[in-house]
């Protein structure tokens, strides 16, 4: 097990970046608090001291010059969109290298859970469409009921929260290309209508497979 905390990791055929660890949700399968803010024998667990862009960057660069990534995901131990002007700077720089030709023209896609407008008072999907290839919102019911008991938000969120990730969903799906809607397996959730309260959205649906932390 590497002890030092990971900003950047390696998952499959991509690069997970670890911006924080902070999250206004508490899902009930959420992996950090039974992994033990491991994964995959990285540890995640920043203790605090989130990363700059520049970190972040740094770290990307290096990771590539021997892993062939073909996308850069962020998403760790936390809700991304809680450094926004990091993760913005960072894709950013990405963005400019691709188009110059210094980096392989992978895509860039975050992994939220959808509060961000909620969390910031404004719609900041503009920005994200920017440097965005592909967002994935973690929404996890089609039912504004059965949302709360699965993710168990910050009570500043729980009023207006579910709606105002719907909002997001569809913000992000007229301005950026591919936008998914996913929901966790065995947490009885109803996947058809999920499916169909995506498309309505003008999103995909995608169905994330249960990882059992114990």
């Amino acid at each position: 097990m590497n002890k030092e905390a990971k900003i950047v990791y390696r998952f499959k055929n991509a690069l997970y970046i670890n911006l924080t660890n902070r999250c206004p949700n508490a899902c009930v399968f959420c992996l950090k608090n039974p992994l033990a803010m491991k994964f995959e024998g990285y540890n995640l667990n920043l203790e605090g001291k989130e990363p700059s862009a520049q970190d972040v960057l740094g770290e990307i660069y290096r990771n590539l010059k021997e892993f062939a990534a073909q996308e850069i995901v962020f998403c760790g131990y936390g809700e991304p969109t809680m450094r926004l002007d990091v993760l913005l700077e960072a894709a950013l720089e990405l963005k400019k290298k691709i188009s110059k030709g210094k980096l392989p023209a992978f895509k860039i896609r975050l992994n939220t859970i959808g509060l961000a407008n909620l969390v910031y008072g404004r719609d900041i999907t503009g920005g994200l469409a920017k440097v965005i290839d592909k967002v994935n919102v973690s929404l996890n019911s089609p039912y504004e009921e059965q949302w709360r008991a699965l993710v168990r938000p910050a009570p500043r969120y729980v009023e207006k929260g579910y709606q105002s990730a719907l909002d997001f969903i569809k913000l992000c799906a007229q301005k950026i290309d591919e936008v998914e809607v996913s929901i966790v397996d065995k947490q009885g959730i109803d996947a058809d209508k999920m499916r169909e309260l995506a498309r309505s959205l003008g999103a995909k649906f995608y169905l994330r497979g249960f990882i059992d932390g114990k």
